[in-house]
């Protein structure tokens, strides 16, 4: 399995040649939703282990705030 930005740059250098830029916007956009999935199912995976009295809905709503607070700040 690649990573969202592995799949990025193989997009980028197929398109390289290439001066439509938003299709390179639309394939970032796209990967960067699945980054945000990978990294909050990450969170959720770390955040299940040793805990036997934490739901999966209850972990998933805790990785989604993690990640809010962490990538969707303004600065």
């Amino acid at each position: 399995m690649k990573t969202a930005m592995q799949e990025l740059i193989e997009e980028l250098e197929r398109v390289k040649s290439m001066t439509n830029m938003n299709f390179v916007i639309k394939v970032a956009t796209d990967l960067l939703e699945k980054e945000k999935e990978q990294i909050i199912n990450a969170y959720t995976n770390a955040y299940l282990i040793g805990e036997d009295d934490i739901s999966v809905e209850d972990a998933n709503k805790e990785s989604e705030q993690y990640y809010k607070q962490t990538y969707n700040q303004n600065k």
